[in-house]
């Protein structure tokens, strides 16, 4: 689909000058320079010849056909050029031209016409604002990049151009390698999402890097994320997630929910790793580029220092490996070889005077077990320790074995030789124990993820007609929140279940729906305009006979008015009286990028002091929805603890299942809480109390 260009047999330069100053100059010279081996077509209105190649007055004087164009001229010209490139029939577009949106005000307009053009031609555009793209595959350097990244497995995107220069920089003073190296720049045509279509599968790259700033289609983000991650690993720093929203938000799941929530669920639930650190993104980008894919996750560690392996032993525990546990075949072969003083359990200390041939020993036998899945060498220098023969030893033995070894060589200039000598041999180097844990253990979540069946979505019946004439009853009535009555009707047509409910308008009609339902029950203010009706005062509950129903109603009405006097007073509910079992939060937030972002925690009044909520975007998947639940911290309360019998989880799956339904097929839902949500002993299920609906 990007062959043109990525893999283009021509290329032309349009803005590509004479003059050395020049960024035309520098671009052209960078794709000469770095061995592509196409045809290049510099494209100047004066020039007759620029760097010994022979100019052009415009890619309709070109007598060749030309795949890719990269346009290095002003914002202005850049229009007008790209139309004379549709009409030569050029398919790809690489922009390095700035001064479009991020300008603002005429900017905007330049690149939507821009992009107007490049739609009606169909063809394929990096950029604007962009430094341009690399790729070491075809040997095309059309960037104005100070150099060519080495060759190497690795595919980045970046939407920041600086961010692109530091790397390349830093990549060649730490011997890594490119297969792809793009920067996405305004991506007003190819975005991130178009990049990982584009490498999904692509046999040259191992592992693909992105750093994201922002992400316009969250939807097809994820749904092409989950394809191109169950083959290949990305990894993703995401910036700028920290800002408060833009709208200040009435509802708990609202003031819970944020950006960097929605990111944190976008990314799990796509399988995109997500690096905290310019340092993380690499430090997993070198471990999936180098080393065969873990299959398990019970790792050993060979140290000659007790202190590191600790230190490791701790980062294993914390990050979801787990420390294997030798067979005895392999403690009896590190007894007969290693001093007596030495480990021979997990982690193997070899001990401070440990020569080369002395780790190989452990080395050998902690990756012939089969209880091992991968292997962890520390190695900090000592009085007789040889770091060079170390490596060299590492090195040889990683290439009898499918299990992936990665090392942390800890030292500053006597470990140098060493450590250059690892990565040359594409074996992970850390500074730090942790930071070889944390490689592996993303490799292992790559490889749980890789295992994941395809996920099972559960739809049901459900009367969707009966909440659109509600939705649309509310806004002819000029309102966006849902009265309690209206969102229980919502509630009540997407299958979940209520207590019996009954608004009245007096005292006395209070009582006599009272004497129906049967005592106790529960009194509560009925009014679109009262957001936290607990807040003023604006329920009761456990009220036990007539005589306390009726004063419950005039106190309820008389604190409303009071406290809101321009409120809209419906009436007073009454509802009947559930009773006890767990509270929990089913809340929504929609998030502008990813759409609905669905929150369950513990509920009741506790939920924003506790904080103790996890997300998940819809749709959800059964499979989802159940993770979700389990990895919130109160799940042990749910399970049942001491004695008490466990809560009815599987009604709260379906519940929240019914709810990712609803703000599915419908998007003008932009908050909701059910808080709480009553969820009662195992098979009995679990009742609504409390509804919010917040629409666009």
């Amino acid at each position: 689909m990007l062959e043109a260009i990525f893999d283009p047999q021509s290329v032309a330069v349009i803005g590509a000058s004479p003059e050395p100053a020049r960024l035309g100059h520098r671009v052209l010279k960078n794709i000469i320079d770095h061995g592509y081996q196409g045809r290049i077509y510099p494209i100047h209105p004066r020039a007759s010849e620029v760097l010994g190649l022979r100019a052009y007055p415009s890619v309709l004087a070109v007598p060749d056909q030309i795949d890719l164009a990269v346009i290095v001229i002003p914002p202005q010209q850049v229009t007008p050029v790209v139309d004379e490139c549709g009409q030569k029939g050029i398919r790809g577009l690489v922009v390095i031209t700035a001064g479009f949106r991020e300008v603002g005000g005429a900017g905007r307009e330049l690149e939507r016409e821009l992009l107007a053009t490049v739609r009606r031609y169909g063809m394929r555009m990096i950029g604007p604002n962009s430094l341009g793209i690399i790729d070491t595959i075809s040997r095309l350097n059309a960037s104005f990049a100070n150099s060519m990244p080495l060759p190497g497995n690795i595919a980045l995107m970046s939407q920041s151009g600086a961010i692109c220069t530091a790397i390349l920089d830093w990549s060649h003073q730490q011997g890594i390698g490119f297969s792809r190296f793009v920067s996405l720049g305004n991506k007003t045509d190819v975005d991130e999402v178009a990049l990982l279509e584009a490498w999904n599968r692509d046999e040259h790259s191992k592992v693909i890097l992105a750093y994201l700033e922002a992400i316009d289609d969250g939807p097809d983000f994820i749904r092409v994320a989950r394809e191109v991650t169950k083959s290949t690993p990305v990894v993703a720093i995401k910036s700028g997630t920290t800002a408060a929203g833009t709208r200040a938000a009435s509802s708990h799941t609202g003031s819970l929910a944020g950006s960097e929530t929605a990111y944190e669920a976008a990314f799990a639930q796509s399988g995109i790793l997500r690096a905290r650190t310019m340092n993380e993104l690499f430090d997993l980008a070198m471990v999936f580029a180098y080393q065969p894919m873990i299959r398990g996750n019970r790792v050993a560690i060979v140290t000659n220092a007790g202190g590191p392996g600790i230190i490791a032993t701790d980062a294993v525990e914390r990050s979801g490996l787990a420390m294997a546990e030798f067979a005895p075949e392999t403690i009896r072969r590190l007894q007969e070889r290693l001093p007596p003083n030495a480990n021979f359990f997990n982690p193997i200390d070899v001990i401070g005077d440990a020569t080369p041939e002395r780790y190989a020993w452990a080395i050998e036998a902690a990756l012939a077990d089969s209880n091992v899945d991968g292997l962890i060498v520390l190695f900090t220098p000592q009085a007789v320790s040889d770091p060079l023969v170390t490596a060299r030893l590492i090195i040889d033995l990683s290439r009898k074995t499918d299990k992936p070894v990665v090392t942390s060589f800890m030292g500053g200039a006597s470990i140098g030789e060493a450590a250059r000598a690892l990565n040359e041999a594409r074996i992970p180097n850390y500074l730090f124990p942790e930071r070889a844990v944390q490689s592996l253990a993303a490799m292992y979540r790559q490889f749980l993820w890789q295992q994941r069946p395809e996920p099972t979505y559960r739809y049901f019946a459900v009367d969707r007609e009966r909440v659109a004439q509600l939705f649309a009853e509310v806004r002819a009535a000029g309102r966006v929140e849902l009265g309690e009555v209206e969102a229980r009707q919502v509630i009540e047509a997407y299958g979940m279940r209520l207590p019996r409910s009954r608004l009245a308008q007096t005292p006395e009609e209070a009582v006599a729906i009272a004497n129906e339902f049967g005592y106790p029950v529960v009194l509560k203010i009925s009014s679109p305009d009262i957001l936290h009706k607990s807040d003023i005062g604006g329920v009761r509950v456990g009220l036990s006979d007539a005589t306390a129903v009726r004063d419950a109603f005039e106190l309820i009405e008389y604190r409303a008015r009071k406290y809101l006097p321009s409120a809209r007073i419906w009436g007073v509910l009454v509802q009947e009286m559930v009773r006890k079992g767990r509270e929990v939060l089913v809340g929504v937030s929609r998030d502008p990028q990813f759409g609905p972002l669905i929150a369950v925690g513990m509920g009741g009044i506790y939920v924003e002091v506790l904080k103790d909520v996890a997300f998940r975007l819809a749709p959800l998947s059964v499979e989802e929805v159940r993770e979700q639940i389990r990895s919130i911290r109160a799940y042990p309360l749910l399970r049942g603890v001491r004695g008490e019998p466990p809560a009815d989880i599987a009604a709260l799956e379906e519940t929240v299942l019914r709810v990712s339904q609803l703000v599915t097929d419908f998007p003008e839902i932009v908050e909701m809480d059910i808080n709480p949500l009553v969820v009662h002993h195992e098979g009995e299920g679990a009742i609504v109390l409390d509804a919010r609906i917040i629409l666009n």
